[in-house]
Order: structure tokens, then sequence, then C-alpha cells
């Protein structure tokens, strides 16, 4: 087997994979490192729901993955209703009036997994698990040295991709300073049972704590809860650091009660709630996520609080917009590993992300807050938006991932050369 590749994906979860999709219909050589055995397993597909947005199922349904996602389950997102906790202020936005059948989708981790499976073929190797030791620079090429059943292994690439989360071994051997800041705030992760259908309306609902969203999420095909059919929620509860503990510490009833006060009654009753996980939220990406003959993406780039979730969705965008800039130089019979090349990649990119990190922070910031001229600031932001349609169209718009320069796979344009 020789170990010279074209590109060499370090990560195998929900974004390495979907590169490796994007780039399946190309004459490329590729090799995939991850650190897990690539299964259903895999750290990435747990019990999280994952709300994708319709420029995500856009590139998603182009790299040929999202048939199978929709063959398992998802769940539409017609409605968005955004409250203020304690205040009138409040905003409601529509699929209806955006002119689409879904602001987003919610699928299962689990799901999303199954669909990007990945599997060894002529021009795809998998390594795994299998974990990086050392990288070296060369002019024309990077080097990895890597350890594989049990042996170590010398890999060489034109550009070697960084898709393996936060913090990133790449980013560490290369010495990369990452910008990180914790919020105090630690996501609480649990599937609810309502007795209400949720008529694929998510909730969005900001508190002293932090946000805290709802997500309907009706059971794919063979999931144990399925009998609930569209009773089924995502929530995402952000609460401070020093509540964690007596938040995971309640009985399930006296959970339920608390997250229908939370919620104003808004969903109630709610009947039952599943085993509550705990992730600690923070502030964690790259100043500029590309290097020699290097990209970084997905969180090895950038890893931002959830309360737009826009993670998955800004992982998908850097997948899409390095995916166009190889095809693109390969078509024209140019290096793709290139600075020059890299710096186009960067270019398309860095607006996007600099501007979700900075909305993601100013509302965690401002929505967290119990300071009276913010309370008064977001609750006339927030009735503002609900009279004025252009203010929620843009919104609406930039949760769906359509404003801005769109990549060609979020356009429908399939990749200069593929043959998918």
């Amino acid at each position: 087997m020789s170990n010279h590749f074209d590109i060499i994906i370090v990560g195998g979860g929900m974004v390495g994979a979907s590169l490796a999709h994007a780039l399946k219909g190309l004459p490329l050589k590729i090799g995939i490192i991850e650190a897990h055995p690539l299964d259903h397993d895999h750290p990435s597909y747990d019990s999280r729901a994952i709300a994708l947005s319709h420029g995500s199922y856009k590139i998603l349904k182009q790299i040929g993955c999202w048939q199978a996602i929709a063959e398992m389950g998802s769940t539409p997102i017609e409605t968005i209703k955004i409250s203020d906790r304690g205040h009138i202020g409040g905003a409601v936005l529509n699929a209806v009036d955006e002119g689409v059948d879904a602001l987003g989708y919610v699928v299962e981790a689990a799901v999303i997994g199954k669909a990007l499976k990945l599997e060894s073929s002529d021009n795809l190797t998998l390594f795994s698990p299998a974990t990086v030791l050392a990288m070296t620079v060369h002019p024309e090429r990077d080097e990895l040295t890597i350890t594989h059943n049990g042996s170590e292994q010398s890999l060489t690439a034109k550009l070697v991709v960084a898709a393996d989360g936060s913090p990133s071994t790449i980013g560490q051997i290369l010495g990369e300073k990452r910008v990180t800041r914790s919020y105090g705030q630690t996501a609480i992760i649990s599937t609810i049972i309502s007795r209400p259908p949720h008529q694929n309306t998510a909730y969005e609902r900001f508190t002293d704590s932090g946000p805290l969203a709802m997500l309907p999420n009706t059971a794919p095909d063979g999931w144990p809860d399925q009998q609930y059919d569209s009773q089924r929620w995502s929530l995402v509860w952000s609460a401070r650091d020093d509540q964690v503990d007596e938040i995971m510490a309640l009985d399930e009833r006296q959970f339920l009660d608390a997250l229908e006060l939370r919620l104003g009654r808004r969903i109630a009753p709610l009947l039952s709630a599943s085993k509550r996980i705990a992730y600690p939220l923070r502030i964690d990406y790259l100043r500029d996520h590309i290097r020699h003959r290097v990209a970084f993406i997905g969180n090895a780039a950038h890893a931002i609080h959830p309360v737009a979730g826009q993670g998955f969705n800004l992982g998908l965008r850097d997948v899409a917009f390095l995916a166009e800039t190889i095809a693109n130089a390969l078509n024209d019979g140019r290096d793709f590993g290139t600075q020059e090349h890299l710096n186009y990649y960067s270019e398309q990119r860095k607006p996007d992300y600099l501007k979700i990190i900075g909305s993601t922070d100013m509302l965690v910031q401002t929505f967290s807050n119990n300071l009276s001229p913010l309370i008064a600031l977001r609750n006339l932001g927030l009735a503002t938006l609900e009279r004025l349609p252009p203010l929620r169209h843009l919104l609406a718009q930039q949760m769906m991932g359509t404003t801005g320069k769109q990549s060609q796979l979020a356009s429908g344009i399939p990749l200069a050369g593929s043959h998918q």
C-alpha cells in the first residue's frame, strides 16, 4: 500500500466525513486518520440532536448524504418562537414567510453518523483507530507520522486537513494558539416527551442563566421512544456552572417541573425526560485556519456556543468552500495545497466565521445579563423584530445559513470535475 496521498483528513467525525463525501467524485487519493473506530459508537454520534440549517440541508443533499438522513428520520423546523423569560419581548420566524419548506431540520447525531459512514475504496484509505504522533513540513508536501495497528507509519500529502475537533492534535503539533474563553455556562442535554405535539415548532428562550432551546425531534424509525411520535423534543438548557450540580441532582419530575417553569408553561405538561448529559460551554477558535499545506475545518478551527445552533453548520460551510477550492484548482491542473489556494479558501470563510462568532458571543452576553439597560434594549430589539418583516427576514436568512457568499454546493452546483 502506498503511503502517498493527495489529501489526508485528520478526523473522521461529522465534519471530516462530510469532506470525504464532498470530494469522493474527484480524481484524488484520500487518507483519513481517525483516533476512534469508525463505527456508530464514534463519540461524535452521541445523544445530541443536531439542528441543520437550510443551507446545510442543501450541502448534504449535493454531496449525496441527505437522502439517507431523510429515510432514517429528520424533523423539519417550520416555526421558531423566540422569547425572553420574564419579559414581554418576542418574535416568530416562519418557513412560509421565507418561501421554503423548512427553516432547518433536527437530526439525531447517530443518524448523521450512519449517513456519513465511510468505507475504504480505491481512492479512500481509512486509518482507524490511529493517532498522529508528529508532522514535518516540506515545500511540496507535509509528512505525518502516525501509529496504526500497533506500528508507526509515515504518510505524505499535498494537503493535510485538520478536522480533529478541539483541541486539535494537528494544531497542537504546529504550536497553534487558540482564543479561548469560558462562558461560565454548561449545556444540559436531554430528550423530553410532552403531552402536546411539537407541530414542527422550535423554541429559543433567553433566560438569566443562558439560552434554552426546545427542538422538535420526532423519533427516527426503530428508536425506543418512537411511539411518542411528534411529542418528542431535544432540550439544550444553558445553566450557570454553579447551578449545574443542583439541576443534575433533581429527580425526573422535579427536573420537568423546573423546565416547565423555565419555559413559561409554553409546552406543558411535560411527561418524561431521558438521562441528562452536561457539556461545558466556551468560545474557542483559531484566528486564521490555514497554515503551510494545512487547512483547519469544523471545531478544529472554531468551537462556539450552541445558542444559534451554528456549530456543525459552520463546519459544513468550511467543507463546502474547501471542497470547491480543491476542485477548481484540480480542474485547472494546479496544486491545490499551495498558499495561493489556501489563502483563497481562507478569504471565503473568514467573514462568515468571524460574523458567527461575534454575533453568537453578543447574543450570549446580552441575553444572559439582568442589567436593566440591557433588559430594556433586548426587549426593544425583539419587539422591533416582530414588527418589522425585513428584520425578521434577515434574521431568518442568517439562521438558515443563506446570507453572504454561497458555496457552489450550497447553491446546488456540482464541483468542477466531479463525477458524483
